[in-house]
């Protein structure tokens, strides 16, 4: 216990800077991946065929695949293939990497959630706004989008809590995010070895950051409740 408690400042000091690795990814994947995500739906929906096919592909192979392989052929494809690291090296490069990952593979998520919500929107309201002379995209972003948000609220919140757990995915190309940074003392880091509580610390920060998150997206969820 005496040698845990002068090991706990290296440990925390490395835990911190490893989940704040852990939460610009997942910030950065949300700003990305939320709007790119309405851009697939609405390829997807498109009544331009090659456009809807591509899009479609797209959607199915990126949910077919692990985001694992994903993010090791991204990463690594370049440089192995056509001998051209585009990448850079260090772990700005290994980041710039990881977001592009995540937010290619969550949006082709987000993007069916939004294509299930706007779909569920009955088609007479669309209607309704063409006989009084607006516009379809007047109509989708003054009477539909607010409606779809709250249908979509509840998947979507699925997806970010995941979201959360999924960031330590990134370790797999070196990315020093929060579980890399406490299995390293399991490894020898900074002087400590075969040591294996640093991972139940991890495993407190996920705990903390998941449930701010629930009861964020709680709360959000409450605030529509006036579109039931």
């Amino acid at each position: 216990m005496e040698l845990m408690m002068e090991q706990m400042p290296i440990v925390l000091r490395a835990l911190n800077a490893g989940f704040l690795q852990t939460l610009k990814l997942f910030f950065v994947t949300l700003i990305g991946a939320l709007p790119l995500g309405l851009v697939i739906a609405f390829g997807s929906m498109s009544r331009f065929k090659p456009l809807s096919w591509l899009s479609r592909l797209i959607v199915w192979i990126i949910r077919g695949t692990p985001l694992m392989i994903q993010l090791l052929i991204l990463y690594f494809f370049p440089g192995l293939v056509f001998k051209n690291n585009i990448w850079g090296s260090g772990e700005s490069g290994r980041f710039l990497a990881a977001s592009i990952g995540f937010i290619i593979n969550y949006a082709c998520y987000f993007s069916e959630i939004y294509r299930g919500g706007i779909q569920s929107i009955p088609e007479g309201q669309e209607e309704a706004g063409l006989v009084l002379g607006m516009t379809k995209s007047q109509i989708f972003f003054r009477v539909k989008l607010l409606q779809m948000v709250k249908r979509i609220v509840p998947p979507v919140s699925n997806e970010v809590i995941t979201l959360v757990k999924d960031t330590s995915l990134a370790r797999i190309i070196a990315l020093q995010e929060i579980i890399w940074a406490g299995q390293a003392f399991m490894k020898g880091s900074q002087g400590i070895s075969g040591a294996i509580w640093p991972m139940f610390f991890t495993a407190f920060y996920y705990l903390i950051w998941n449930g701010m998150v629930t009861i964020l997206l709680g709360k959000l969820e409450k605030k529509l409740d006036y579109f039931r």
